[in-house]
């Protein structure tokens, strides 16, 4: 008997078909969306390595449009000098070889972006291919640069802040000793040049201090309102003696330009660093430097490098020269310390990392613009000063005549450095002062703390001594003096030991190194306050 033939299956219904059809677009299309719009880059690899498909990150990466993109060798993609690696270990993954951990590569141009690549096979094709996933790393490397470059300048800043704090006490005490002779030797006398270019010398190595101090951003400042225009105007003719003939100097100040908040002398040293080196790139072949001054208002923060500079109201002051210009591979290193692409003994490097640390420490930024052949641009961004009603400080520097210095009372000194302690003892005795003598932080609060304790009227201490420093010395004698007065003295920056003091206690501040006329000038301001 013959078995029964199956029954046809019935027809599909067209309703049905044409719905699964709709599904299969529907979710062809979200697929889409989810490739196109993904954050990361992806990229379909045929088995000759040529892009055979990629979303839109990719294209934005690499900056190609999607016609120059398809067919292209993946390796091309990125630098010349990587594309062989890329291909080798492309290959290895085709053929079957295992992915490995993630490889980074900087795709092509010279700015291009740095990304992970992540490759593995694509078993799914029809010909062996590599599904390849780009994550873009270039905001993180910049943050890791800047924190890198910052370790650096902090290391650095650390080691620059404790030679100029040491070098410091050295020369409170030849200046201060100098200035002892000369009570004694005066312009007549045969050994008053000799010691009068002692002081000058000391005064000279003071200035190279205040370099490093400058460049590891611990230097006291002294901020007044000043008139960029004003400042410019006093320098021009020293610029003019300094950049030589050969060399047109032009200013171009600004119409209306606003006032900002610095110190006047580190401004100088800004300006001057700046011409100078602009003039050592145009010595052999002359040329035109060329300092322009103008408002600049900034929408939006500005990312330069690792630095970003904030919205805000800004006084610009532009040194621009004719000169060779500077390399490319030099321009991320020209503001490092002891960086110097001049011969050997023609210059120590400390130049414009004195100029960033100083510009930096006053709340402003520079920049570099330039190009070999091109010339060099340096621009200043200063805060601009928002007061309202305030005028420029006047630039009159004539000395004060000789005032009256002397004057009574008892003073605590207190210093661990012998010399420094000597001078300031018998500069404070000749000017009528009884001065009572502490060598360190504890000797100073034993002898407060004895019930036959000295009426002390001033105390005048160094910030840094060993165990107990001046700022918690001081801190344990308010308990019981609470109206002392203080002075303290320090090599190293007054913001420094600020914090330290702490219950906004009003205490006075005389950096190191100082002269005998600016210690009782000092003192007898606090004594008469």
């Amino acid at each position: 008997m013959e078995p029964t033939p199956a029954p046809p299956a019935p027809a599909a219904d067209s309703g049905e078909i044409e719905r699964l059809r709709c599904d299969l677009a529907r979710i062809e299309e979200r697929f889409r969306r989810f490739f196109d719009y993904a954050p990361i880059g992806i990229a379909l690899i045929d088995a000759d390595l040529r892009l055979a498909e990629c979303n839109d990150t990719v294209l934005a990466l690499s900056g190609l449009s999607r016609d120059d993109a398809q067919g292209r060798p993946v390796a091309n993609l990125f630098k010349r000098d990587q594309r062989t690696a890329i291909q080798q270990r492309l290959s290895a993954i085709r053929d079957g070889g295992e992915g490995g951990p993630v490889h980074e590569a900087q795709l092509r141009g010279t700015h291009g972006p740095i990304v992970h690549l992540y490759a593995r096979r694509d078993d799914g094709a029809p010909a062996a291919g590599v599904v390849l996933h780009m994550v873009d790393m270039t905001n993180q490397k910049n943050l890791e640069a800047q924190f890198v470059q910052s370790q650096k300048m902090q290391a650095i800043g650390q080691l620059a802040g404790g030679v100029a704090h040491d070098f410091n006490n050295l020369l409170t005490a030849m200046i201060g000793f100098c200035d002892l002779l000369l009570l004694r030797h005066k312009p007549g006398d045969h050994s008053f040049t000799d010691i009068m270019q002692i002081k000058q010398n000391a005064n000279r190595a003071a200035n190279l201090v205040r370099q490093l101090l400058a460049f590891s951003r611990q230097q006291t400042l002294q901020p007044r309102v000043l008139s960029v225009t004003d400042v410019l105007a006093e320098l021009s003719n020293l610029l003019r003696r300094l950049i030589g003939e050969n060399i047109e100097l032009k200013m171009l100040h600004g119409r209306d330009l606003g006032l900002v908040k610095v110190d006047q002398g580190q401004l100088e040293q800004v300006i001057i660093n700046l011409c100078v080196n602009a003039r050592d790139a145009m010595v052999e072949t002359g040329g035109r430097l060329t300092v322009v001054t103008s408002n600049l208002h900034v929408a939006d923060p500005v990312q330069r490098a690792t630095e970003t500079m904030p919205a805000g109201d800004y006084v610009v002051i532009e040194v621009i020269d004719t000169g060779v210009g500077i390399p490319a591979e030099n321009l991320q290193r020209i503001f490092e310390p002891f960086f110097s692409t001049k011969e050997l003994g023609s210059g120590t490097g400390l130049g414009l990392s004195t100029v960033y640390g100083i510009v930096r420490q006053t709340g402003g930024f520079v920049f570099v613009d330039s190009a070999p052949g091109d010339g060099a641009k340096f621009s200043i961004y200063l805060p601009r000063y928002q007061e309202e009603g305030v005028q420029a400080a006047t630039l009159d520097k004539a000395e004060k005549g000789s005032a009256d210095l002397t004057g009574t009372g008892r003073i605590l000194l207190v210093e661990d450095e012998d010399a420094v302690r000597v001078f300031s003892a018998r500069a404070l005795r000749n000017k009528g002062y009884e001065v009572v003598e502490a060598k360190s932080g504890e000797a100073a609060l034993d002898l407060l703390r004895r019930p036959d304790r000295p009426e002390v009227d001033l105390i005048v201490t160094d910030v840094v001594m060993p165990q107990l420093d001046g700022p918690a010395m001081i801190r344990a004698v308010r308990e019981f003096m609470p109206d002392v007065k203080v002075i303290f003295i320090s090599g190293y920056a007054e913001e420094r030991f600020r914090s330290s003091v702490g219950g906004g206690e009003v205490v006075e501040f005389l950096p190191k190194p100082f002269s005998l006329k600016q210690l009782a000038g000092k003192v007898k301001e606090v004594m008469e306050q």
